[in-house]
């Protein structure tokens, strides 16, 4: 099974790292998120990706040769080495570089959710998982794969309740009877943006304009075909720089949930 994750995004509202390099590239605890994604995947029996269990392909949009870069000398950055500059030569001493195949597509820098998925229908020959670049936690990929099997429909979609955000005041009349640190969330569940599909979910994209987050989401939830596998554990966006920080301060202190390696 393949896995294609969306790495192409603008990531706007996290401009004070964006700017400089692809959110995906940004780092927590020395490593970019999206290789904590892979890590992640990789547990699970994943470990060839398809960027853009066992293949993974990236979508590079945005500053996407920076991704390019990074894994095209990934195996040199793990390894021990020894550089001859006069001969021009290179010792590898050891290598720890992870048994990953990873194929890399440029799928545009406007190109939409839709339109980047649309674009590695090639490289697609069964069922695929699917997932952004900038989203982290301990989510059983096993399961999930299990749970989509038995469904039999075209696409699931693994459901959160994020955490609430903000501290809230419990008032009794015109008193606060007590004060919740970020309570937990309004009780809805929302998408974690962590899929398994079927390749006919390309039909259902109409080109590189197309949200995948609309019609075709909404055309598969409208035909029953969207099943869903709730998680009830750790899960987070890497939407702001607030988040970031929170999630290299779990990093840090090693009480990082999604570390599943």
């Amino acid at each position: 099974m393949k896995a294609v994750i969306l790495a192409g995004g603008l990531g706007t509202r996290i401009s004070e790292e964006s700017h400089l390099r692809p959110k995906p590239m940004i780092e927590i605890g020395g490593r970019p998120i999206i290789w904590h994604i892979m890590k992640h995947y990789s547990q699970h029996g994943i470990d060839e990706f398809i960027i853009c269990c066992g293949y993974i392909i990236i979508c590079c949009g945005y500053k996407g040769y920076m991704i390019k870069e990074y894994f095209a000398n990934y195996f040199l950055h793990m390894s021990d080495v020894t550089i001859d500059l006069e001969n021009n030569q290179t010792h590898v001493h050891s290598g720890r570089a992870e048994k990953w195949k990873v194929t890399l597509i440029n799928t545009g820098e406007r190109t939409q959710t839709g339109g980047r998925i649309k674009r590695v229908a090639d490289h697609i020959d069964g069922t695929f998982c699917l997932t952004y670049g900038d989203g982290v936690g301990n989510i059983n990929i096993t399961n999930l794969i299990e749970h989509h099997q038995t469904q039999g429909r075209e696409a699931t979609v693994t459901a959160m309740q994020p955490a609430g955000r903000f501290g809230a005041l419990v008032i009794d009349g015109d008193k606060i009877s007590r004060f919740e640190e970020k309570p937990d969330g309004d009780g809805r569940w929302i998408s974690g943006g962590f899929f398994v599909c079927e390749p006919s979910v390309f039909d259902r994209i109409s080109g590189d304009d197309t949200v995948f987050e609309k019609a075709p989401l909404e055309g598969l939830a409208a035909d029953g075909e969207l099943s869903v596998w709730k998680h009830d554990g750790f899960w987070q966006a890497m939407d702001t720089l607030r988040d970031r920080n929170a999630l290299e301060d779990l990093w840090a202190t090693g009480s990082a949930p999604w570390k599943t390696w």
